[in-house]
């Protein structure tokens, strides 16, 4: 049984990965702003698992929850999260994705926590140079959220170095499924097609992008803690596969039989006038191989997943 110290515990990402810890029997202490309605359900059930509350940017409130918990391990999930985000707000982002990590990293030396497992991303990469590409593709990020993620990834590692830690970062894609509270795709049409809503986005259809179901992210994280051996200091965890966003409409609406939702071709925006650089699938194969990351979910599986999801809570309404 480990004791697992989670920033942004109460998020979508984080709140998964403290419930799938905390049911396996580890002690978990999930950090973060405030106590989501999903953290508070689940701390309902679980004994095991603990709220701390408090703020990346705040060194003391870290040192001090860290200290009081006596973690084995960090999973560092908090984060300003999104290219729109990042660009809204680049002041903010930098505060909270940089320097609220170096205060992960200082409270760890502070309580001499050794082990941090990092989620990144893979808007690190800049523009993708091929259909897929694996974790030697080179970083040029481009915006304020991939420069603060890959900023952080160098100090982390410039961090371990100085302190004898070990800082494994977890490169994922777009994360979805039930519950993600960002109005983001697939979860648009998605709801759009469940609610018998009209959705037709202006450009996009041949954008190809993975797409990560949020269990298969859950599983990928656990297994890098879990494992002791590692070669490398980054891995990606996602599907390996980028089916186009004409793709994903055609099969939400299969699953969906006269959902009134469509895509239209041209360049894809990720917000007004904001034009999506070019992605692809990240392959897995390194992950797979280091620790037996294997997803279980296509993107129509989780798609078939969030539908039945979506009518579920319909009908609890």
């Amino acid at each position: 049984m480990a004791r697992i110290f989670i920033t942004g515990g109460g998020g979508f990402v984080g709140a998964a990965i403290a419930e799938r810890l905390a049911r396996r029997g580890d002690e978990v202490a999930a950090f973060d702003i405030v106590e989501s309605p999903r953290l508070k359900e689940l701390r309902a059930e679980l004994p095991n698992l603990a709220f701390y509350p408090g703020e990346l940017t705040e060194w003391s409130q870290l040192a001090e929850a860290m200290k009081d918990f006596d973690a084995d391990a960090v999973i560092h999930c908090a984060a300003v999260v999104g290219v729109l985000n990042g660009a809204s707000s680049r002041l903010w982002t930098m505060r909270v994705n940089v320097e609220g990590s170096l205060n992960v990293l200082s409270a760890m030396r502070l309580c001499d926590v050794k082990r941090m497992i990092n989620l990144s991303s893979e808007e690190v990469y800049g523009a993708f140079t091929g259909d897929t590409i694996d974790e030697t593709h080179g970083c040029f990020p481009v915006k304020t959220y991939g420069i603060s993620k890959f900023a952080t990834e160098q100090l982390a590692r410039d961090f371990a170095e100085e302190n004898d830690m070990e800082v494994i970062h977890i490169r994922t894609c777009w994360v979805y499924g039930p519950g993600l509270p960002r109005p983001r795709i697939p979860k648009t049409f998605i709801d759009a097609a469940v609610d018998g809503c009209s959705l037709h986005l202006d450009g996009g259809a041949e954008y190809r992008v993975d797409q990560v179901y949020i269990d298969d992210l859950t599983e990928g994280l656990v297994a890098a803690l879990d494992h002791r051996a590692h070669k490398h200091d980054v891995y990606h965890v996602t599907t390996g596969q980028a089916p186009s966003l004409g793709q994903m409409v055609d099969w939400i609406r299969e699953i969906v039989p006269g959902a009134d939702i469509s895509i239209s071709s041209g360049p894809y925006q990720v917000g007004p006038g904001v034009i999506a650089v070019r992605k692809g699938a990240l392959d897995c194969s390194r992950a797979r191989d280091a620790f037996g990351y294997q997803p279980k979910f296509t993107l129509r599986d989780g798609l078939e997943a969030c539908v039945a999801a979506r009518r579920r809570m319909q009908q609890d309404v």
